[in-house]
């Protein structure tokens, strides 16, 4: 793919598409993880230079915090659709069928950008690793606080503990994703998700 300079006038469009530079981008992070991704390889799947790279993202470490957010306002958007289900049976059903989903998309690199963007991150990538964690947290936190709502509206027995839930779907979405960048397939993940939802607390 020829690279195309940045350089531009006052008025005058970038001589390329940043939303589409963004998506090549997140496949390159999401499959190679943050560290592994080299600039070249960014540069060659974005169709631009390295100047073009600094200049509009701000280097490698911003453009990663960058396809983050298209992450999850994209393929991993269905983490917020999924919470807002009337019933915390059916959030909790969504958001493993979509992590399974999303995980074995052949459009897609396999697995979780949020976990294969941390593998093989050393010391010099503890930022990063942070950020991921964080992110992850956040999700953790969103889905505890609708499972808290739904044990006090009475979706929930009063006996459940929220927060070993929480954690029990977490791990299971997690685990999900990872099983899928080793090549489990779709079906067999959802015959794990069918054996989860029938522990279901009644």
């Amino acid at each position: 793919m020829k690279k195309q300079p940045l350089a531009r006038s006052a008025g005058r469009p970038r001589a390329f598409d940043e939303e589409k530079a963004l998506d090549a981008a997140m496949r390159v992070f999401w499959r190679e993880g943050y560290e592994a991704a080299s600039l070249s390889a960014l540069t060659d799947a974005m169709g631009i230079n390295r100047p073009s790279l600094y200049a509009v993202f701000g280097g490698k470490k911003e453009l990663f915090l960058r396809t983050l957010d298209r992450y999850e306002s994209g393929p991993a958007g269905f983490v917020t659709q999924a919470l807002r289900e009337p019933s915390a049976r059916t959030a909790v059903e969504r958001l493993l069928q979509g992590a399974a989903d999303l995980a074995t998309n052949p459009e897609t690199p396999k697995g979780c950008l949020l976990v294969q963007g941390a593998l093989g991150c050393g010391d010099g990538c503890d930022g990063v690793r942070k950020e991921l964690n964080r992110r992850r947290d956040a999700a953790e936190k969103a889905l505890r606080v609708r499972l808290q709502r739904a044990r006090k509206e009475g979706d929930l027995p009063d006996s459940v503990d929220v927060n070993n839930l929480t954690r029990y779907v977490m791990t299971l979405m997690r685990g999900l994703a990872v099983q899928a960048a080793g090549g489990t397939r779709r079906r067999e993940l959802r015959g794990v998700i069918e054996t989860a939802m029938r522990a279901w607390p009644s």
